[in-house]
């Protein structure tokens, strides 16, 4: 089924190229480990097993690590009634509802494909933002969710994180794993310092395709709800309030950063490693759509 949020090629392409990049580096990465480790069929195995877990539990896993649980339109009518309001609009599935514990303000998207896709918001979001303003986060992550973004980044990701645990797996083992002869000791070495680049390069990759469908979300979402002003708006009070969050929330999400409608920490010294554009370009963007639209009120004004 196709939604009636509107096509990006560019962020296609970029899907696509990136993909493409990362299943280059994946083929020779496991060539790699195969020639180091003398054991293709325990590397692909353990690979294939890996990538099968992340790609058919990744809602799970990403609800159980931000405490959030499914709720039934009982019990959160209003918010059952934008997410219908959104996908009816869009002409998409319906996505699972689920609320996160958490103060931090903010939401995510989840989910192997549209069929299977979780939509989820914190408290703390639903406590500061306005109805028109909350409307314009669940946009943002109905396009993700429509554009199989969520998909592709959870795939995309699947190699850095093959490549970190390989990492781990080899710092711990000469660590504490008794003495080992010279040979043996080269073979972790070697193991270390592969897993090391490619998790180095597919960290760039990733982040680069997560900037550029952030702001392909943010321009479908005031396009779907013709009001880029609120968008702006909740863009503005998450930023704000998301540096006023204790630390210790903020290192549980941080992992979770390429998911969120804003990231969990700052865009740190250089924009090369953020997940997300700077809220300066989120805006600049939304304000030349309101001014295509021809809204009233500016972006980053509303609310």
């Amino acid at each position: 089924m196709h939604s009636r949020f509107r096509s990006d090629r560019g962020l296609t392409a970029r899907m696509s190229v990136t993909l493409f990049l990362l299943g280059l580096l994946y083929v020779g990465f496991v060539a790699a480990l195969v020639v180091l480790l003398k054991s293709w069929v325990l590397v692909v195995l353990v690979a294939a097993a890996l990538l099968w877990a992340q790609y058919w539990f990744s809602d799970r896993i990403a609800l159980y690590a931000m405490r959030g649980r499914v709720v039934e339109r009982e019990e959160h009518p209003e918010l059952h009634a934008v997410v219908d309001r959104l996908c009816a609009l869009a002409d998409m599935p319906k996505p699972v509802v689920a609320v996160s514990e958490m103060d931090m303000p903010n939401a995510f998207a989840t989910g192997r494909d549209p069929g299977h896709a979780v939509v989820c918001v914190t408290r703390g979001l639903m406590r500061r933002l306005e109805p028109a303003e909350l409307e314009g986060v669940l946009a943002h992550e109905l396009s993700h969710v429509a554009h199989k973004d969520v998909a592709v980044i959870t795939v995309a990701s699947f190699l850095g994180v093959l490549a970190g645990l390989i990492v781990r797996f080899a710092f711990y083992s000469q660590l504490f794993g008794g003495r080992r002869d010279q040979n043996t000791a080269v073979v972790f070495a070697a193991v270390l310092g592969v897993s090391a680049a490619v998790y180095a390069i597919s960290f760039l990759l990733i982040r680069a395709l997560s900037r550029y469908r952030e702001l392909a979300a943010d321009r479908a979402a005031a396009l779907l709800t013709g009001r880029p002003s609120a968008l702006a708006s909740a863009l503005t009070k998450v930023t704000g309030d998301i540096a006023r969050i204790p630390t210790k929330d903020l290192r549980t999400a941080q992992a979770f950063n390429a998911f969120w409608f804003s990231p969990a920490i700052g865009a740190g010294l250089s924009r090369l490693f953020s997940t997300h554009p700077t809220l300066e370009q989120r805006l600049d963007q939304l304000g030349r759509i309101s001014g295509e639209l021809g809204e009233a009120s500016a972006p980053g004004k509303a609310g």
